[in-house]
């Protein structure tokens, strides 16, 4: 029977402070609420979440022999990611994002590109891939998985039983190309609002996500900030309305959403509950600094859909 959660792709290391609502230019020191480091990306930070929700998750992955990577690995380790799929390249650096964030949520980000984008798709990752009752793929770009081994490797998934979700993150017009080979493969396409209207060419939600479908996706979910979520399941079309959360930091909200998802799916809940409690999950995150933010666990999260308002009444 297949067990257990493999995320592969995107590894970061973001360093996120709050709030920073403009530069001094000077060397005085000016006191801020918050500074937080923690893993980061499409698919360690989900890995990150899932984990903090109790799934047992893997990551495939990359980072470097520095001391970023050092800190990445210690970070996914402390809340149970099995770190045995994250590749250490010698001799180069881990990806990692400075974020500084202003008083209203606003955020200027630093990027420095490193090893992250290169996940392994080696025999190993594989045969975890063929073991796991899910796959949340957040590799789409990536060096060693565009053109046909991240498409290879969920086939083998899928093959095998495995649900797979797929994620998105600042994707170029070029990432349909390997949407069009990934897609096929994939059970819920999950991207941000932005990134479906930018490459569905549609800013109609409703009509990029059939786009998505029409492509091979078994179902869409929009991901689309306070205004909730669009899921298309099934033909059928459902607005799902987020919860009226104080945002703090929203840098981490969409991995959190699909890492929230996932972890109720393998509790057994309906898709449309599942968004549900991946709406509350995505809200907590929002509400503290860095990938974590004020989430605690799953037990306070479910108990947090029962004590939050909805931001949009549905209908």
């Amino acid at each position: 029977m297949n067990t257990g959660l493999l995320a592969i792709g995107l590894t970061t290391l973001d360093i996120n402070a709050y709030p920073i609502d403009g530069l001094t230019h000077t060397e005085r020191a000016i006191l801020i609420q918050g500074l937080a480091c923690a893993p980061a990306g499409t698919a360690a930070g989900a890995a990150l979440v899932a984990a903090r929700l109790g799934a047992k998750v893997k990551l495939a992955g990359a980072v470097g022999d520095d001391m970023n990577g050092l800190f990445v690995r210690a970070g996914l380790e402390a809340v149970g990611v099995d770190t045995s799929l994250l590749a250490i390249r010698a001799g180069e650096r881990t990806s990692s994002t400075l974020l500084a964030v202003e008083s209203d949520g606003r955020r200027s980000s630093f990027h420095y590109p490193g090893t992250g984008g290169a996940p392994p798709v080696d025999a190993d990752v594989v045969a975890v891939a063929r073991s796991s009752r899910f796959v949340h793929y957040a590799a789409i770009g990536g060096s060693t998985t565009d053109g046909g081994p991240g498409a290879q490797l969920l086939r083998q998934a899928k093959a095998c039983g495995a649900l797979v979700t797929c994620d998105l993150i600042g994707p170029r017009h070029s990432a349909m190309d390997e949407i069009r080979r990934i897609l096929p493969h994939v059970d819920y396409f999950m991207p941000s609002a932005a990134e479906a209207v930018f490459l569905s060419g549609s800013d109609d939600l409703s009509n990029a996500a059939q786009r998505f479908i029409e492509l091979g996706a078994k179902a869409c979910v929009i991901k689309n900030g306070r205004k909730g979520a669009l899921v298309v399941l099934d033909g059928q079309e459902h607005m799902i309305p987020a919860f009226a959360v104080t945002p703090v930091d929203t840098t981490s909200c969409g991995d959190s959403f699909c890492a929230g998802f996932i972890a109720a799916l393998d509790r057994g809940w309906t898709p449309l509950d599942a968004c549900r409690f991946a709406g509350m999950t995505a809200g907590l995150v929002a509400e503290g600094v860095g990938t974590l933010g004020a989430l605690q666990d799953f037990d306070a999260t479910e108990a947090a859909m029962n004590s939050y308002e909805l931001a949009i009444e549905p209908g």
